[in-house]
C-alpha cells in the first residue's frame, strides 16, 4: 500500500513558480510509476505529468510542457513538480497519484494541494 500526501500549493501571481511535493508512505514507492494531475472548479480532472519508476522517463500534457518538470527521490519517496511561468489557468486542485508497474491504472491517490494563479 502506498499513501500519498501532496504539499507546495499556494497563492503566486502569474509568472511567478511553485514546487509541489508529494511524500508517499510505504517501502515499495520505488515499483510505482508516478503522476501528476490537476482538477479546476467545473471542470473534469486532467493529466498533468508522470514519471516512470526509475526515473528517466517522463510525460507531459502539452498546455504545461516546456513550463512544468516532473522528478522523484525515491531515497526520501518523494515526487515533485516544479512548475514556472504560472498561468492563471494553471489554478486547481493538484493531485499525486501513483500507478504500480505493469499497470495502466493510478490506483492510489493523494488529497490534493490547492495551487491559485493570480494576475
Amino acid at each position: 500500500q502506498v499513501q500519498l500526501v501532496e504539499s507546495g500549493g499556494g497563492l503566486v501571481q502569474a509568472g511567478d513558480s511553485l514546487r509541489l511535493s508529494c511524500a508517499a508512505s510505504g517501502r515499495t514507492f520505488s515499483s510505482y510509476n508516478m503522476g501528476w494531475f490537476r482538477q479546476a472548479p467545473r471542470k473534469e480532472r486532467e493529466f498533468v505529468a508522470t514519471i516512470s519508476w526509475t526515473g528517466d522517463s517522463t510525460n507531459y500534457a502539452d498546455s504545461v510542457k516546456g513550463r512544468f518538470t516532473i522528478s522523484r527521490d525515491n531515497a526520501k519517496n518523494t515526487v515533485y513538480l516544479q512548475m514556472n511561468s504560472l498561468k492563471i489557468e494553471d489554478s486547481a486542485v493538484y493531485y499525486c497519484a501513483a500507478r504500480r508497474r505493469g499497470s495502466q491504472e493510478y490506483s492510489h491517490w493523494g488529497q490534493g494541494t490547492q495551487v491559485t494563479v493570480s494576475s
